[in-house]
């Protein structure tokens, strides 16, 4: 028999540690199971979860199954298979990762700025947070939109939607702790925050005259119709896509296009690329994107 390929090899090794594992585990989690668990969040959300994401896998969905009083994976994946439960918006809610930070990725800000800045007050300015987890990304899109001259016009819209509804609950109360929002001036937090005392001790929420501006709601962004009208300025779905995989990421960019008006933007994170579709969106740098066959957004 010749050498294992990468993949069978990567494959052998993973199985070597998963047999490893099981002895200690609690819940028998076989190949099967774990198959049956990526093709559920596939199906639900788009997540395209890698062969190296067994474990952790393993780690969220054992406490679903001990909160249920279920024994086995079995059990507990064929009654998300049924559907109609509650227990399917927690099995979302435990395989959805939400790592955020304000200002995260910092240099989109200024691009946000001055493309508000040219605005014409003549209608709402819209802007959509499309994976807004615990809220830090729609505030801090407040916060730069407020920082204008003129302070926040009230013709703004920030929506903000995920599809936790776990992390959409903490970013409504717009209340956060103090470690959080260290990577923020003193001039932002006098301004934008009020600090917290007694039982608050230790945290800070943010102003009223900012958190009124953000609409949360949950959207799963693989359903085939969204609660929001067409028509918006600006788009940020970072570190979103990299989960999916291509065809749904392109399916996910015509409807992107479509919601965009024609000098609007598209914010994408880091260590996503839009080379694949390049017929809907141009690159304008630092993962801006602009709908192809639109106005030139100003710079």
């Amino acid at each position: 028999m010749g050498p294992l390929s990468g993949t069978a090899a990567a494959e052998a090794r993973q199985d070597a540690l998963s047999a490893s594992a099981q002895a200690r585990r609690e819940f028998i989690f076989t190949r099967h199971d774990f198959e049956r668990v990526r093709q559920l969040i596939y199906k639900v959300s788009g997540i395209a979860l890698s062969e190296c994401k067994r474990n952790l896998v393993y780690g969220r969905l054992a406490r679903r199954l001990r909160a249920t009083g279920l024994q086995s994976f079995d059990e507990y994946l064929d009654r998300i298979e049924a559907g109609h439960d509650p227990e399917v918006e927690a099995f979302i809610n435990a395989l959805t990762t939400n790592l955020t930070a304000f200002f995260r990725e910092a240099h989109h800000f200024p691009v946000l700025a001055e493309h508000a800045a040219r605005h014409r007050e003549s209608r709402p300015y819209r802007v959509w947070s499309s994976a807004c987890s615990t809220g830090e990304e729609p505030y801090s899109i407040a916060i730069t939109l407020a920082e204008r001259p003129d302070g926040l016009p009230s013709s703004v819209q920030i929506l903000a939607s995920d599809l936790d509804t776990q992390v959409l609950g903490i970013a409504r109360q717009g209340v956060y702790p103090v470690d959080r929002v260290r990577n923020i001036s003193p001039e932002r937090l006098r301004r934008f925050f009020q600090e917290g005392y007694g039982r608050n001790a230790g945290h800070v929420r943010v102003r009223r005259e900012v958190a009124e501006k953000v609409r949360f709601m949950q959207v799963n962004l693989l359903e085939s119709s969204w609660p929001i009208e067409p028509g918006l300025d600006v788009i940020f779905c970072r570190n979103v896509m990299i989960y999916f995989d291509k065809p749904t990421q392109r399916e996910l960019l015509k409807r992107f296009q479509r919601m965009l008006r024609a000098d609007g933007l598209l914010i994408c994170g880091h260590s996503e690329s839009l080379m694949h579709s390049t017929d809907l969106f141009r690159n304008l740098g630092k993962t801006v994107y602009a709908p192809v066959g639109g106005a030139t957004p100003p710079r």
